[in-house]
């Protein structure tokens, strides 16, 4: 398959994803998050989060709980559209500043921290782990560059945007879990192996 075949298969799998996620009723689905989130990962901190936007499944339910756990809690920062994602502390209640693409995020001040558990939009997800997202690259040089520090890289999703093979290329990074309103799936078993 050439880039250019793979470029338009994701293209195709992203008009679809982004139709069936704007069907779907979020109802209690950020608060069954927490239901499923496995204790395993609890131990992982900072945790990285993100501000959702564009019909994201919201992640701050479980954000708030495993800050009330006593977990530190960060935010990804975009300064410019190229540029890598830096990650600023943050607790409920701060003010936040539109970063490059006007998302939400923590003004650029100290304390910057290096996430150990990244919680991780996306358009649709596999049970291999590969995910599908807005097509930038952001989350797949995210994760591989904390991976290498010994991150896990967890995937948030309504059940329905789990479709059966995502389109996937050399640079997309796998996560390691993907947490839904009715499961916690493991994806990357063997990446899991003595990480502490």
């Amino acid at each position: 398959m050439t880039d250019a075949d793979l470029d338009a298969e994701k293209a195709d799998a992203r008009m679809l994803a982004r139709a069936e996620r704007a069907a779907v009723t979020p109802g209690d689905a950020a608060l069954k998050l927490i239901e499923h989130f496995p204790l395993e990962l609890a131990r992982h901190e900072p945790v990285a989060g993100y501000w959702p936007v564009g019909g994201e499944i919201d992640g701050r339910p479980l954000l708030a709980a495993l800050a009330k756990a006593g977990r530190k809690i960060c935010l990804p920062r975009m300064e410019s559209r190229a540029g890598p994602a830096r990650f600023f502390a943050w607790r409920a209640g701060d003010a936040l500043k539109a970063d490059a693409f006007g998302v939400p995020s923590p003004p650029p001040s100290p304390p910057e921290l290096s996430p150990r558990l990244i919680l991780t939009p996306l358009l649709a997800f596999d049970r291999s782990g590969h995910r599908l997202g807005q097509g930038g690259g952001h989350y797949d040089r995210i994760i591989s560059l904390y991976r290498a520090h010994g991150a896990v890289a967890v995937g948030l999703a309504y059940v329905e945007q789990e479709i059966a093979r995502v389109p996937t290329g050399p640079h997309d990074a796998q996560l390691d879990w993907v947490l839904t309103p009715k499961e916690a799936i493991r994806c990357r078993i063997e990446g899991l192996r003595g990480r502490g």
